[in-house]
């Protein structure tokens, strides 16, 4: 009973944790978005609970960060009141502009725990337009380990570093002085927890947590059939399209997936980090074998992912890694469509899966020069705003529209972003006809139009995938549409690197769809009837994917 107890408590902590953090961020990635994470560990550095609040992405590769801690600093050199800074993406969540935040804990003179907070800061300075790096020196300001806080005394001098080194240096402190506070909370929190049931059972409560956690995912996996499953997906890439490959081997000891025949890295930010790779990986094993088992140290442990080193998948140092998720994100597909093999188990159809970040900027210095051109310039300014298109469908449900699967992070509304940029929004509309037909329809991606406020010219970084290859459906369903990014004036614009708006033209961003699942003649008329009524597809659009509909209107 004490252990349920204590298991609740730290759910809340944690969950307290990421609510302080949201609540005190300045930058809208976290603040409006929830594109963060938030755990409190042991003294070993095992990751015993984590918020609900965050990203897969973030929580699963930063479920290794604390480890990376007690790596360069021992217990001896850690005294209370310190703090850690990091956003090594070979250590952290994959790239540079996720800062990572960790605690130590005391109780007495005794170091009990660790809090962990992760976020998306809005610049980290370097090029500051995606595509321009080659290597990871140039896509920012790279922190090793530090302590940004001694014995209860900030570090200036990092802080001095980080503020010249940034454009937006009043959002990224503000960002970090609010990991620093949601920490403080949590390790407020934990000790409260622990002068109320003691030293010892808090220890022997986190060994107990992490051994039920990894024997039942273990009891789930032997109900599994054992052997190897296949599954490849191909992307758009980048100059050539790329194959995903990877082999899921399932035994009694766990699950082990390996990624074969991997592309080489390239010399754009598509690059991921392991740590990156086998976040999400493990995040698509667990939507389909443990979901309801705890996410921690635990049942983490119950998965091993390998990729070919220096390979995509496998980036090594100084790999340029800025758009890490483009190609991160798509690896839950991939791993979820080895299971497609094993009989009863429900997995989706794919889908757009990437997020279609709209991020823009402008002023001097921001907007990439064109041969042959000049632009009027306006004020400086950065922005992301964090977009998805549709979700696969189920094969129970339509899939969701607009929806961030599987980053889990919100859309950031149109409101804010006119207030932090001068732009405007002139069209988010759901993509008409995008998700792919079937018995269960696929989510719909979204159309976003924007011009600049100044009528000046602005940059955009587009860093987006399905625009080749679309998320496929699943048993016989059809793909989602294809996402494609524009002028609104005609001129398509590439789906990754950079590109100039001109003054008086519009971006046109339409974001793809997710893919149908099961054949589109067994969807009910209603169901088509429906989709026409909400203007989710047309009338022609109807006719091609679904004949039959009309003659079964004609007969209702």
């Amino acid at each position: 009973m004490r252990y349920q107890i204590i298991w609740n408590r730290l759910i809340s902590i944690a969950e307290q944790q990421a609510h302080a953090l949201v609540r005190c961020a300045f930058g809208a990635p976290t603040r409006e978005a929830g594109d963060l994470s938030a755990g409190i560990y042991d003294a070993r550095g095992n990751m015993l609970s984590q918020a609900v609040t965050g990203t897969p992405g973030h929580v699963n590769s930063m479920a290794k960060s604390v480890m990376h801690v007690l790596d360069a600093f021992s217990p001896a050199q850690i005294e209370e009141g310190d703090a850690f800074i990091f956003n090594d993406p070979w250590k952290g969540t994959g790239h540079l502009n996720d800062i990572v935040l960790v605690t130590p804990v005391f109780a007495g003179s005794q170091l009990v725990a660790f809090f962990a907070c992760t976020l998306h800061v809005v610049d980290i300075g370097g090029c500051g337009v995606f595509g321009r790096a080659a290597q990871v020196y140039e896509e920012g300001l790279f922190l090793p380990i530090l302590k940004i806080r001694r014995a209860g005394r900030l570090n200036d001098d990092v802080i001095a570093i980080i503020r010249q080194n940034v454009r937006e240096s009043g959002q990224v402190l503000g960002d970090i002085f609010a990991e620093i506070s949601s920490n403080d909370l949590g390790a407020r929190l934990l000790v409260e927890l622990i002068e109320t049931f003691g030293h010892e059972t808090f220890h022997a409560a986190g060994h107990y947590i992490l051994e039920t956690s990894r024997n039942a995912s273990l009891e789930l996996i032997k109900a599994l059939p054992h052997g190897e499953f296949l599954n490849s997906m191909t992307v758009d890439g980048f100059g050539a399209p790329f194959t995903l490959s990877a082999k899921v081997t399932i035994s009694e000891q766990g699950i082990d997936v390996a990624y074969v025949d991997v592309p080489d890295c390239v010399g754009i930010g598509i690059n991921v980090p392991l740590s990156y790779t086998e976040a999400y990986t493990a995040y698509g094993v667990k939507l389909l074998v443990n979901p309801d088992v705890p996410n921690n140290a635990g049942s983490l442990s119950v998965v091993t992912v390998s990729a070919p080193d220096g390979s995509l998948l496998n980036a090594r140092h100084p790999a340029p890694v800025a758009g890490r998720g483009a190609v991160g994100q798509l690896l839950p597909d991939v791993v979820m469509g080895c299971f497609s093999a094993i009989a009863g188990m429900a997995v989706p159809a794919e889908s757009s899966s990437s997020l279609w970040n709209i991020v823009l900027s402008g002023g001097p210095g921001l907007v990439p020069a064109v041969p042959g051109e000049t632009h009027a310039l306006g004020r400086t300014f950065n922005l992301i705003s964090l977009n998805a298109g549709g979700m696969g469908a189920q094969g129970h449900q339509d899939g969701m529209s607009a929806t961030a699967f599987p980053s889990g992070i919100r859309n950031v509304s149109v409101e804010i972003l006119e207030t932090m940029a001068p732009i405007v929004v002139t069209r988010k509309d759901l993509a008409v006809n995008s998700g792919g037909a079937g018995r269960f329809r696929g989510g719909l991606g979204q159309v976003v139009e924007i011009e600049s406020r100044e009528n000046v010219a602005f940059a955009t970084s587009p860093n987006y995938d399905r625009t080749i290859y679309p998320a496929r459906g699943r048993d016989g369903g059809l793909p989602g549409g294809k996402g494609h990014v524009s002028l609104a004036s005609g001129a398509s614009l590439p789906p990754r690197g950079s590109a100039v708006v001109p003054a008086g033209d519009r971006l046109v961003i339409q974001m793809a769809g997710g893919g149908g699942y099961g054949a589109p003649a067994e969807r009910p008329a209603e169901c088509v009837r429906r989709d026409i009524r909400y203007g989710y597809i047309t009338e022609a659009y109807a006719d091609a994917h679904y004949p039959s509909w009309r003659e079964a209107s004609r007969s209702v």
